[in-house]
């Protein structure tokens, strides 16, 4: 089982808790501008291959965390559309 299957997996039952205003709420979820900002900035610096070993540390940490809110506002769209698959 992949890494994308298996957090899959593991986020099912948060769709399935999820109603149409959680939903609706997950789907409005967006980083604030100074996280925002950080973001980018060591999104650039990795594109360049400048990033420090901390900054790299932050940076996967981050990438991993936007990838559980996509995942989840995946979900969410789903539980919108009336579907159970995600």
């Amino acid at each position: 089982m992949s890494d994308a299957e298996l957090l899959d997996r593991l986020l099912d039952p948060v769709s399935r808790a999820l109603g149409p205003e959680g939903a609706k709420r997950l789907l409005s979820l967006r980083a604030d501008p100074d996280a925002q900002r950080r973001i980018e900035e060591l999104a650039e610096r990795a594109n360049e291959g400048l990033l420090s070993e901390e900054e790299r540390e932050q940076y996967t940490s981050l990438v991993a965390a936007a990838n559980v809110i996509a995942l989840l506002q995946t979900k969410a769209k789903a539980v919108l559309a009336g579907t159970t698959a995600a």
